[in-house]
């Protein structure tokens, strides 16, 4: 009779890809660079949108703002973790910090996806429309569509993270 573990886990260690370590300085370097770009660009974005009283009013910049504040969220769960595994030693993400990565992956990324949806039925309203698309496309509306986004991302993220932590963890903790 085979013997089963069954201890439950508690931390994930993240092997990552193999590099030579002299690469590993220039990495984290490059990827932290990248990373501060994006975010000073969603910012330099979401400041344009919220100061100039006239784009409030245009849906198309209100989409484009959520946007910018999704792009920041998403950037700030992936590239942190991917830096630190150019430093060097055994790199643990403890369980729950693996649920709240993978939670806010999935909401932010399905939340991007309802968002360039609604955002290509703005674009066909505008061009295919355009003499009725004030009437059907007001920034009370894009508000919220863009709210129903949001809440179609929370909800996704959840079901997907209920739905993967009840599954069983308890063999190498090695990913």
């Amino acid at each position: 009779m085979e013997r089963v573990n069954y201890t439950v886990l508690t931390e994930f260690i993240l092997t990552g890809v193999p590099h030579p370590p002299g690469l590993r300085t220039f990495l984290f370097v490059f990827f932290l660079l990248i990373y501060i770009l994006t975010q000073l660009g969603n910012m330099i974005i979401l400041i344009t949108v919220c100061t100039d009283t006239q784009l409030h009013a245009r849906p198309m910049y209100i989409f484009l703002g959520a946007l910018s504040v999704i792009d920041m969220g998403i950037s700030t769960i992936i590239v942190p973790r991917l830096m630190m595994n150019f430093t060097p030693g055994i790199k643990p993400i403890p369980f729950g910090g693996c649920v709240a990565q993978l939670y806010f992956y999935h909401f932010l990324g399905s939340t991007v996806c309802y968002l360039y949806t609604t955002m290509a039925y703005d674009r066909y309203l505008a061009i295919c429309q355009p003499l009725r698309y004030p009437v059907l496309m007001s920034a009370k509306l894009s508000t919220l569509l863009v709210a129903g986004a949001w809440v179609a991302g929370l909800i996704h993220g959840a079901i997907q993270a209920i739905l993967t932590f009840r599954l069983p963890y308890c063999g190498p903790n090695q990913v």
